[in-house]
């Protein structure tokens, strides 16, 4: 975690931050649009697929802004 928590405040100090943030927001709504698309639109039984997508989904979309604001609160 102490990496993961290194390499945000490295992107945060060189002023990437809002990249960072908007790619990962990005990619998690595609993950999202890909889920709900393969959940309403596919035809077939295997509906953990689409769940895991929407999960990562969010996750992709909430995380980078909380690390980025766990690393403002500790730096």
């Amino acid at each position: 975690m102490d990496e993961v928590l290194e390499v945000v405040e490295l992107a945060a100090d060189a002023g990437f931050e809002g990249v960072f943030v908007w790619l990962f927001r990005l990619l998690g709504a595609v993950l999202v649009l890909a889920g709900l698309g393969l959940w309403l639109l596919a035809d077939f039984g295997l509906l953990w697929l689409p769940a895991i997508l929407l999960v990562v989904g969010v996750v992709l979309a909430v995380v980078p802004s909380l690390l980025l604001s766990l690393v403002e609160l500790t730096g």
